[in-house]
C-alpha cells in the first residue's frame, strides 16, 4: 500500500476531500436540461461479439461489465477517481481528479442510477450513471452501459450524457472551460471507448488487461488501475471544488 503523499493524486489530503462529498448535493435539476443550452451526447462503441443468446460466462459482455463497474475505462491522463469499493454502487460518492496541463481539478460525483435489465425484450443491459455534485466544473449526468443484443450477439459500450459548464465558475476558470472544456470532454469519451475495447479484447484472449491492483489510500482505491504519479505532479496546481 502506498501513502497519499506518493499517490497519483499528489500531495492533497484526498481522503478528507472525499469525506466532504457526503454532505454535497447534486448541483442541477433535470428540469433545467434543455438542448439549446446543454450538450447532449451519445456514443456507441462495438466490443468483441459473442454468439447470439444470453451473455456468455467469461465473455465480452461480462468482462466489459466488470471493467465499467470499476471505472477502469477512464483514461488516467484525463480523469481519475477515488472511491470506497466496499460501498454499494448505487449512492457511491466518487472524487474525480480532472487533469489538464499541470492543473488538477477535484470534483465530486454520485452514482444515482444502476441499470440491470433486458430492454426492448432482446437487449441485455448493465451499467450505471453518476451526477455532478456541488463544486463540480460541470453540471449533468453521464450514463455508462454495456449492451448485448441477444438476437445478433453484438456487444456495445454506450455512453450518454447531458452536461454544461457550471455557472458558478470564476471568470478565469470559466474562460478556460469555454476554450478547452468541450474539446477535453469529447476526447475523454473517445479515449474511454478506445480503452474499454482494448481491455475487453485482451480479456477475451485470456490476458489480464490491467497492470495490477489499483493504488490505495487507506480503504479507498484510485481508478483506473494504471494511474501512476508523474514527476511533474508534485508541482501541479490543485483546485478543490472549482465550481
Amino acid at each position: 500500500m502506498i501513502s497519499s503523499a506518493d499517490w497519483a493524486f499528489g500531495r492533497l489530503d484526498v481522503t478528507r476531500v472525499w469525506r466532504r462529498l457526503a454532505a454535497a448535493r447534486v448541483n442541477y435539476s433535470v428540469d433545467e436540461v434543455h438542448r439549446s443550452a446543454w450538450n447532449i451526447d451519445f456514443y456507441s462503441t462495438a466490443l468483441p461479439e459473442e454468439r447470439p443468446g444470453p451473455p456468455e460466462p467469461g465473455g465480452s459482455w461480462e468482462h466489459a461489465c466488470r471493467l465499467v463497474r470499476d471505472y477502469e475505462f477512464s483514461p488516467p491522463e484525463i480523469v481519475r477517481a477515488l472511491y470506497d469499493p466496499a460501498a454499494p454502487l448505487l449512492g457511491r460518492d466518487m472524487l474525480l481528479e480532472a487533469r489538464f496541463h499541470g492543473m488538477h481539478f477535484y470534483c465530486g460525483v454520485r452514482v444515482t442510477d444502476v441499470v440491470d435489465e433486458t430492454r426492448d425484450r432482446t437487449d441485455r443491459v448493465w451499467g450505471w450513471a453518476y451526477e455532478t455534485l456541488e463544486g463540480h466544473l460541470e453540471r449533468g449526468k453521464v450514463t455508462y452501459e454495456v449492451v448485448k443484443r441477444q438476437e445478433t450477439g453484438e456487444v456495445l459500450f454506450v455512453v450518454s450524457c447531458h452536461s454544461q459548464g457550471a455557472p458558478t465558475l470564476g471568470p478565469i476558470t470559466s474562460l478556460g472551460w469555454r476554450l478547452f472544456g468541450r474539446r477535453t470532454q469529447l476526447r475523454f469519451y473517445r479515449r474511454c471507448a478506445e480503452r474499454l475495447r482494448l481491455f475487453v479484447e485482451a480479456a477475451v484472449r485470456g490476458e489480464n488487461p490491467l497492470p495490477g491492483p489499483p493504488s490505495t489510500v487507506g480503504h479507498l482505491v484510485c481508478a483506473p488501475s494504471d494511474a501512476r504519479m508523474h514527476r511533474l505532479d508534485a508541482v501541479a496546481i490543485h483546485r478543490v471544488a472549482p465550481g
